[in-house]
């Protein structure tokens, strides 16, 4: 299925999947979440809104960097932040960690697994470890 047939023809689990994370489902939603969940890649919010508008959804700017904050709130997506300018949206949300091409702009899973830490540092007092996000930044071979 292609992104237009996916925005005009919206699977019925993506209302429930928003609603099992306490999203309210509108039809802006619901675009968002499709064009996330079919390509199942990391996507910055300027690709997600490209991608509505060329299967012809009309979702402002703000609407869909708003959704995918609260996507990212909810724990339904994860946010990669690589660099203050670059944020990328994963619909991948298990344990797992990214390589970042600083030449291309591409974002890969790495996983758990395959990245071994030794122990983590004690955090401070009246905290507690929330997750940890790994991104090893890579570069082409000249």
């Amino acid at each position: 299925m292609n992104t237009s047939e996916t925005i005009r023809q919206i699977p019925e689990d993506l209302t429930g999947l928003l609603q099992s994370y306490r999203i309210q489902p509108t039809v802006q939603r619901l675009q968002i979440a499709a064009v996330l969940f079919q390509r199942r890649e990391h996507m910055s919010a300027d690709q997600v809104l490209d991608n509505l508008q060329a299967a012809g959804g009309r979702v402002s700017k703000a609407t869909v960097y708003n959704t995918l904050g609260l996507f990212a709130r909810r724990g339904l997506i994860r946010e990669v932040i690589v660099d203050p300018a670059r944020v990328y949206y994963d619909p991948n949300t298990s344990e797992h960690h990214h390589f970042y091409n600083l030449d291309t702009g591409e974002l890969m899973d790495i996983d758990a697994d395959d990245l071994r830490l030794q122990a983590l540092p004690k955090p401070p007092k009246g905290t507690v470890t929330a997750g940890v996000d790994v991104i090893i930044r890579v570069r082409n071979e000249s």
